[in-house]
């Protein structure tokens, strides 16, 4: 990994009889990735993740991918959100909340997240059909929101994120995870003026 050293790391190894996903992170990187999920546009995602959200990244993971992309991108996903949960650790300092809104050409994405501890996703905005488009050949539109699903739920993070326009099934989801990235980005940075843990409970 790359970028300055950082005690908000993680590196989880997941097995199940549909997968294998071992990953690798820094929350204070500043964006560089490796990425190998043998779903070529899943890797293009989670490179625009790391890069956009300033967190570093190490993927390799392995599945069924003769059945369908649908069990690696799941558990990578699953993963990725423990390891953005053990990364924060008790989440002292940080701004908590990020907003962004993100155009890909005629697409645009807004995503806003809040580190709350309370797992909860709200996604809307993506234009009929999406979820069974398929791009790239391997990933269906579907994933998108499944992926986030499995992020939101294990990183324990509230999370919305909407498409406020956009034709190409490409450039909408990766406007949804460049937004998601950005929001996080904002969400996750030490805030020097943050004293403690910011909320009005003591905990997060």
């Amino acid at each position: 990994m790359t970028g300055p050293s950082s005690l908000r790391t993680a590196s989880i190894l997941r097995e199940t009889s549909e997968s294998r996903v071992e990953l690798e992170l820094d929350l204070d990187g500043r964006g560089a990735s490796d990425i190998q999920t043998t779903v070529p546009f899943f890797d293009h995602m989670l490179t625009a993740f790391a890069k956009h959200s300033l967190t570093d990244l190490r993927v390799r993971a392995t599945g069924d991918t003769h059945i369908d992309a649908h069990h690696t991108v799941e558990d990578t996903s699953i993963v990725l959100g423990q390891a953005i949960r053990q990364a924060l650790g008790d989440k002292s300092g940080i701004a908590r909340y990020g907003d962004a809104l993100v155009p890909l050409d005629e697409a645009l994405a807004q995503a806003v997240v809040d580190i709350s501890g309370r797992p909860y996703l709200v996604h809307t905005g993506e234009p009929a059909g999406f979820e069974q488009h398929l791009i790239g050949g391997h990933f269906t539109g579907s994933l998108v929101r499944h992926s986030f699903e499995a992020i939101s739920i294990h990183a324990a993070l509230t999370v919305h994120v909407r498409v406020l326009g956009g034709r190409d099934p490409h450039h909408i989801a990766e406007a949804e995870y460049k937004a998601l990235a950005r929001a996080f980005r904002q969400a996750k940075a030490l805030d020097p003026l943050v004293d403690g843990i910011p909320s009005t409970k003591g905990a997060l």
